[in-house]
């Protein structure tokens, strides 16, 4: 029998690591370890080495980072920039110095070019500027990126990067200002049901998005671990047919409490940027026939849980 291997999962508290603890029975050949903020502090080097040195992973599945949505990001540069730097410094020098067979880093699609073409793939990730809502952050993941390559060139090293768009789903952070868009609004229509006032949707609603549930990217995430042997950063989303406006989630989200007559839209504040459109043809050619949730049934779960949830959920 094959040595059972660590994996050490880094932000395991999060979104995406609970996704991946909810299908770890499914890989008995690993060992999973769920490391938070209070476990290491990862903008610490001294600390994370230490850590790093005490559990000799084998893989790392890198997700730890400083995140929030539009006005988190808009409003709080510095701590998108700094912090963020200082993670992804410190796990990937920290992977080296140890030896970890493979790291798989995180990215995201806001980290693309403002001004481009679309779709965007895996090439065009450093084809110009992010858009300015979220420039810190999105120079930050970029590095990370170039981090990557960089030790994959000197060293060999079995680094790589997913990008995943837009993820929600279960054990979201709700936190009415700093969560991501789906988790923020269904905190939203809940408050505003319960409160009996007007569910008031930032922007405008026309932005377009493209969605993955939380379950899904796990799936996909293990699936890199055993079956993505190449070195180059990989997209895992959904097709471009399934990209849809924030009006729309909106909607989807009223509807699951029964509040869609209520819905406002407050033109006052900023739309970010209208579309990140992602190409997933690669992953789709290296996969085949994936299931990707339809996106009416991840929110009606993601609703579900988190009105089952509320007194203990992050918010």
């Amino acid at each position: 029998m094959s040595k059972i291997k660590t994996i050490l999962v880094t932000g395991g508290s999060g979104l995406v690591g609970k996704a991946l603890h909810y299908f770890k029975k499914d890989y008995p050949e690993y060992q999973l370890i769920f490391s938070n903020s209070k476990q290491c502090n990862l903008c610490n080097f001294n600390s994370t080495l230490e850590y790093f040195k005490i559990l000799q992973p084998n893989i790392v599945i890198h997700l730890a980072a400083c995140v929030g949505g539009l006005f988190k990001n808009m409003n709080q540069k510095v701590d998108m920039l700094e912090k963020n730097l200082m993670i992804n410094y410190n796990v990937l020098k920290c992977c080296h110095l140890i030896g970890v067979e493979k790291c798989i880093s995180c990215l995201s699609t806001c980290i693309f070019p403002d001004k481009t073409i679309y779709p965007i793939n895996e090439q065009m990730l450093h084809q110009g500027p992010p858009h300015h809502s979220n420039n810190t952050y999105a120079y930050a993941k970029r590095m990370l990126e170039i981090h990557t390559k960089a030790y994959q060139e000197q060293y060999g090293s079995n680094f790589i990067c997913i990008i995943p768009t837009n993820i929600y789903g279960p054990y979201d952070n709700y936190h009415l200002e700093d969560a991501h868009v789906i988790s923020a609004l269904i905190h939203k229509c809940y408050l505003a049901k319960k409160n009996k006032e007007p569910f008031i949707v930032r922007g405008s609603g026309k932005p377009l998005r493209q969605f993955i549930y939380s379950q899904d990217l796990a799936k996909l995430i293990y699936w890199t671990i055993d079956s993505y042997h190449q070195k180059e950063t990989l997209i895992l989303s959904v097709s471009e047919e399934e990209e849809v406006s924030i009006k729309d989630i909106s909607t989807y989200i009223a509807r699951e409490f029964d509040y869609e007559q209520y819905m406002i839209f407050d033109i006052n504040y900023s739309d970010g940027q209208y579309k990140k459109t992602a190409d997933n043809s690669k992953l789709m050619k290296l996969i085949g026939n994936f299931q990707f949730t339809p996106i009416q049934k991840g929110i009606h779960q993601s609703v579900k849980w988190f009105v089952e949830n509320y007194e203990n959920c992050r918010k």
